[in-house]
């Protein structure tokens, strides 16, 4: 993998993290960095499961945001409940 693909998943996996997290309804006590990494993680498990369905660009774009807007509402619970 070249220097520019990883920075472009950080890159998008940023965005879809920050995206995520706005549409979470709540104060979230996790920072940037746990942000950007479920972004990433987010991203990659949507476009796995858009590549696998067939998906056009814009569902799969959907579907990285939902799995991105879960994950930060699970990992954030888990902080709360852990303060």
């Amino acid at each position: 993998m070249e220097i520019s693909g990883l920075l472009s998943g950080l890159v998008v996996g940023m965005i879809i993290g920050l995206i995520a997290r706005i549409l979470v309804p709540s104060m979230q006590p996790i920072g940037c960095i746990v942000t950007i990494l479920i972004g990433v993680v987010g991203g990659a498990g949507g476009a796995l499961v858009g590549s696998w369905a067939g998906w056009g660009f814009w569902l799969t774009c959907g579907t990285q945001v939902l799995i991105a807007t879960v994950l930060v509402a699970v990992v954030a619970a888990a902080f709360k409940k852990g303060t």
